[in-house]
């Protein structure tokens, strides 16, 4: 992608202190810098006009401010990381048609290609509110995993469902399907949002398919949202989680 063709658009880096999993995520040292300046760093490196943390904690601004990344102290009420983009999108009195791509703050390995790519995405398709990213998958154990979320898109690329069980299910497994080949897609968690949909999100109630698959943007297909889908060659790395994964992240920067 060449910079005159990018759209422009900014990146938003929701940062929460609180993780159950791995207490004080976003500051932990990874390569003598802390995780949250590591994945705005990243950012930076895409075609991105801005790049902005969005905290609920003063401690992580603060890390922000001493490197120099631009950091909003936002509400620490909000139930999802797209109910704080809503509110970064508000205070920076964003225009309706400002794209938000949605970065988050425990990867700091993200290609920066990808953050282009989603951005692009929505860009080329003005009839989206959202765009994301999904890349295929073989792997029968993964397709049956239900952590692995899976999505199924239309003729256009645009989402039709997405779901932690195997869809599309293959009836007849046993079967060739030479004129009609299955493919299975993964769900990757990188957004861009179009900023009036950030404003109408905050005034959607939960969706019953949202609350039984745990997947937020079911809310958006539910309330007749379209949502494009770039189709990735490959996965990035994968972000951090556990103590196991902060760990390889923190050897993957040593050896660069």
């Amino acid at each position: 992608m060449s910079a005159s063709a990018a759209p422009d658009f900014l990146v938003v880096i929701p940062a929460r202190l609180a993780s159950t999993r791995l207490p004080r995520k976003p500051l932990a040292n990874i390569g003598g810098k802390p995780m949250v300046v590591r994945v705005a760093e990243q950012a930076k490196k895409s075609l991105a006009q801005s790049v902005v943390v969005a905290t609920d904690s003063p401690e992580i601004q603060a890390v922000c401010d001493e490197y120099r990344i631009e950091c909003l102290l936002t509400s620490e009420n909000h139930p999802t990381g797209t109910d704080r983009l809503a509110e970064v999108a508000h205070l920076l009195k964003l225009p309706n048609n400002a794209l938000v791509v949605n970065v988050q703050g425990d990867e700091p390995l993200i290609p920066p290609e990808l953050i282009n790519q989603v951005a692009q995405t929505l860009s080329d398709h003005a009839e989206c509110a959202i765009s994301t990213v999904a890349v295929r998958i073989d792997d029968e154990a993964e397709i049956q995993n239900p952590n692995v979320v899976k999505v199924v898109l239309n003729r256009s690329g645009e989402a039709l469902y997405f779901s932690r069980a195997a869809i599309p299910f293959v009836r007849d497994a046993d079967k060739e399907h030479k004129n009609s080949p299955v493919t299975h897609l993964r769900h990757l968690g990188i957004y861009a949002y179009r900023a009036e949909f950030l404003q109408a999100y905050t005034r959607l109630d939960p969706a019953p398919p949202e609350q039984a698959e745990a997947l937020e943007q079911l809310r958006a297909l539910w309330n007749g949202y379209r949502i494009a889908v770039h189709i990735s060659d490959q996965a990035p790395p994968v972000g951090v989680d556990t103590p196991e994964d902060l760990e390889r992240v923190r050897i993957a920067f040593n050896a660069s």
